[in-house]
């Protein structure tokens, strides 16, 4: 029984799927600003790698993860792959940029980027939630081709 205190069920999933379109984009919001911010400024970003030991030639696919990635989540288009995408990226990138546990900063990035990665986990494993590309698909198609929608608001 539904009392002034208690919301409704259809409220509820209002809030979740707000919230998962709200995470979404909060997450990758990183990704597609910095991925932009490579373009504009691509030589001192390729030195900045290559002086960390990263061939700058692997710049232009650093930018496409970012970008292509970021914008994935945020769209909620092939969630679960761009989420494990990136969760890998940011690892990787920790390790690479952030390993030095010497500098408190460093560990700082360094943890955030590990907490990162745990978001992005868990999206691979919840999915991105009603209001999403994914999910527009999966209801146009009754689900065919689509992975369980564990969690699903």
């Amino acid at each position: 029984m539904e009392g002034p205190s208690q919301p409704s069920e259809h409220s509820m999933t209002q809030v979740h799927a707000f919230a998962a379109l709200a995470g979404r984009i909060l997450l990758a919001l990183m990704f597609v600003t910095s991925g932009w911010s490579k373009i504009g400024g691509y030589q001192s970003t390729q030195q900045y790698m290559e002086a960390v030991g990263v061939p700058g030639a692997l710049l232009p696919l650093v930018i496409l993860v970012e970008l292509a990635g970021g914008l994935m989540i945020v769209f909620g288009f092939q969630t679960r792959l761009a989420a494990l995408a990136l969760a890998g990226f940011t690892a990787i990138a920790a390790l690479l940029f952030h390993s030095d546990f010497s500098d408190s900063m460093q560990t700082i990035l360094f943890n955030k980027n590990i907490s990162i990665v745990g978001g992005f986990l868990l999206l691979a494993t919840f999915g991105p939630g009603p209001w999403s590309l994914d999910a527009w698909r999966a209801r146009r198609t009754g689900g065919v081709g689509t992975a369980p929608a564990a969690g699903r608001a």
